[in-house]
């Protein structure tokens, strides 16, 4: 199970979703399951412990 530390990272990834960046630099996340698409982070940097787009890999999306 993935966990915030409170100390700037994360300890285990976060399920079911990804991230991918839009032409203008923002992170946007996407809810694997059915692809709706979730927040979206203007400041600097991607989601920390989310997967980017395309990530590889089969998660169980319960």
């Amino acid at each position: 199970m993935g966990k915030n530390t409170g100390e700037g990272y994360r300890k285990g990834a976060v399920r079911g979703r990804t991230q991918f960046q839009h032409e203008n630099g923002d992170w946007q996340k996407r809810d694997e399951s059915n692809g709706q698409f979730m927040e979206r982070k203007s400041s600097p940097g991607p989601f920390k412990g989310v997967a980017k787009e395309p990530d590889g890999r089969d998660t169980d999306n319960s």
